[in-house]
């Protein structure tokens, strides 16, 4: 069609006349080329207390999901810190191979070395695909166990239309996701880690003397919102996955293939705005999958894959859903994952002393004896000091854990504005044979903070106290 508008252009055809033809082919060329971006686009909204699907579009076509992808590289870390396999302070060593990924990054050198704490902010601010790597390197032994690791776990969550391929979304031909699998992610995490779900709230963390800042522009920008993560490359658009809360509904919206940062956010915000207000304030059904020995995937992932992380799927955790509004904050640069032979952000860096130690001395043996791969016999740990994330009040304490979101629900309807920023949750403990279920608040970003916001509970007869995680 263009060819044949172009050709009617003669050196005989009235200037008035060849410019009404041109304008007319270029419509057809713009218009080409928007329907092939608005192809790309995928979204869907889930109502995160019942599964119910609020808004799809195409939200079961395959997608590449770029830095999303770090998504599940953290539910696996978070599933081993759960487990008592690793901790936030476990060193996190980095291969020649992880520390010459492409940025974003840290930049820390091959066989140096950061915390498990230090790679999560990294992951969840500055989209660090160094640090990916060596999170999976680590509970996998080499990525590509890791990779297998993280597809079996997306079967046993139900995510049937995604295959992972790297712990940090750089360009795969072979890694791809839907928008419905990565809402279906997006709710596990909070929901089976509800301890841990208040790293993506942060928005910047200290690194050295350097405060890396993050990417997700809605945190601050639309009340509610506690994350969860953003992605791009060529390939894949402009991704955003981002949960929602207004106390008494949540919801969780994905945007995959937007054609800018700006306009994808503009259309998660209006998805928001459209929404939240007809989510339910009930729960519902099962949202994950519960642990079963039915999946095939799951079986073959037991032959497959180490023997200490064999992917069973958990149990659901039934968990208080939360009020969570975030401050403002000042609006930060766009990410993310820099598609391998694109030009990359540079970044400013300074340099962090580091002191060379034994492999003992940074107690690696439990780390050894948990995955399949040893850790180097010296490493070059860098100092850093992250905002701490690991501080919670604690308001009630009941062998119940009905009574125990109970009084989440009630603390947070008697002082809407002292819990805030604040993310309500349960964690149960044994004490002489029987379990009881602690009523918790996270997210405060220190010590003062949460003593803070408890001396103002008390000002209200509620009784708490400050505790780190």
């Amino acid at each position: 069609m263009r060819k044949a508008l172009l050709g009617i252009v003669s050196k005989s055809t009235s200037p008035l006349k060849t410019m009404m033809i041109i304008a007319l082919a270029m419509t057809f060329v713009f218009g080409d080329v928007a329907s092939s971006l608005a192809a790309r686009q995928a979204a869907i909204v889930v109502d995160a207390k019942t599964g119910k699907v609020l808004y799809s579009a195409d939200a079961n076509g395959r997608r590449y999901p770029a830095s999303l992808t770090k998504m599940m590289t953290l539910y696996l870390t978070f599933e081993a810190m759960a487990k008592g396999k690793i901790s936030r302070n476990t060193p996190v060593v980095f291969s020649a191979k992880a520390s010459a990924e492409a940025p974003t990054k840290l930049g820390v050198k091959p066989g140096g070395s950061v915390t498990v704490e230090t790679a999560i902010l990294s992951i969840v601010t500055k989209s660090a695909n160094d640090s990916a790597t060596a999170l999976g390197e680590m509970l996998g032994g080499n990525e590509t166990t890791f990779a297998r690791m993280m597809t079996a776990k997306a079967r046993a969550l139900g995510m049937n239309g995604t295959v992972f391929r790297n712990a940090n979304g750089l360009p795969d031909p072979g890694q791809f996701t839907t928008a419905r699998d990565m809402a279906t992610l997006g709710i596990a995490l909070r929901e089976h880690f509800p301890q841990y779900y208040g790293y993506f709230s942060q928005r910047s963390f200290l690194y050295g003397r350097q405060r890396i800042n993050g990417h997700n522009r809605l945190l601050g920008r639309i009340k509610g919102v506690d994350g969860i993560k953003t992605g791009y490359t060529r390939a894949s658009g402009f991704n955003l996955v981002s949960s929602v809360s207004d106390g008494n509904r949540r919801i969780v919206g994905v945007v995959m293939g937007g054609t800018s940062g700006g306009s994808r956010d503009n259309q998660m915000a209006s998805l928001i705005n459209t929404y939240l207000p007809r989510a339910s304030t009930r729960g519902g059904g099962d949202l994950v999958a519960k642990a079963g020995g039915n999946n095939p995937i799951t079986a073959l992932a037991k032959v497959l894959l180490p023997k200490h992380d064999a992917p069973t799927p958990d149990d659901k955790p039934v968990i208080a859903q939360d009020d969570v509004t975030v401050a403002e904050d000042a609006t930060v640069a766009e990410d993310d994952t820099a598609q391998a032979g694109e030009a990359a952000p540079v970044v400013k860096t300074r340099k962090v002393k580091t002191v060379i130690v034994s492999a003992p001395q940074v107690a690696t043996a439990q780390v050894v004896a948990a995955y399949a791969e040893p850790t180097p016999a010296a490493v070059d740990p860098v100092n850093t000091a992250s905002v701490p994330s690991g501080w919670a009040i604690q308001v009630a304490s009941s062998p119940k854990q009905s009574e125990a979101q109970a009084f989440l629900d009630k603390t947070t309807k008697q002082a809407p504005k002292v819990l805030a920023d604040a993310s309500g949750f349960t964690v149960a403990f044994d004490k002489d044979g029987v379990t009881y279920y602690r009523a918790r608040f996270g997210g405060f970003g220190s010590k003062t903070a949460a003593w803070k916001a408890c001396t103002a509970l008390k000002k209200k007869n509620i009784e708490c106290y400050a505790v780190q995680q």
